[in-house]
């Protein structure tokens, strides 16, 4: 055992760093599915940001980012909704953190129906209610809020990327609302 210590920092890698890291390991990550429900607790409204993704273009995508170092699952469902969906989201975390399904990620399209080209990951998706005013946040240009039947329409559904569209389908799907 090496007598060195490691200093935990801001749980941040330098951009060199991740690519190293990325190559070798998968990365954990959390997805969020945003949704408005009624006071039954029904989903009436999921939420997708219009974003501009790395490749170009516009595309809707879940609110979704990397769980840093010493950092609880918690704490990173918060920070990904604040970062994404602005201070006013008001999400109301399940107690619970039990995910509604885990994704893979491979750079290799194909293998399952979510792709990342920069590496494998792992994510642990989330349905989260959001009770407050949302404010898209950094690259977002905009949250659209669609019924569940718009949410998996094929016009929809052609405009998410990296298999979030297979995400709402299985959170909704979870929950006894796929149509």
């Amino acid at each position: 055992m090496s007598d060195t210590t490691v200093e935990a920092g801001d749980g941040w890698f330098e951009p060199d760093e991740l690519a190293a890291v990325r190559r070798r390991l998968p990365i954990l990550y959390v997805d969020v599915v945003p949704v408005r429900v009624d006071p039954d607790g029904v989903i009436q409204r999921v939420g997708m940001l219009l974003r501009t993704p790395r490749d170009g273009g516009i595309s809707r995508a879940l609110v979704s980012g990397r769980v840093m170092f010493h950092e609880l699952i918690r704490d990173a469902l918060a920070r990904h909704i604040d970062k994404d969906l602005g201070p006013m989201a008001l999400p109301r975390i399940p107690v619970t953190l039990t995910p509604f399904t885990v994704a893979e990620y491979f750079p290799t399209p194909g293998i399952t129906a979510y792709h990342d080209a920069r590496q494998h990951a792992v994510s642990l998706a989330y349905i989260v209610p959001i009770d407050g005013d949302c404010q898209p946040q950094q690259d977002a240009l905009d949250i659209g809020w669609f019924t569940p039947e718009e949410s998996v329409s094929p016009m929809v559904q052609a405009d998410m990327v990296d298999g979030h569209g297979a995400l709402v389908r299985t959170a909704l799907a979870t929950v006894g609302r796929l149509v």
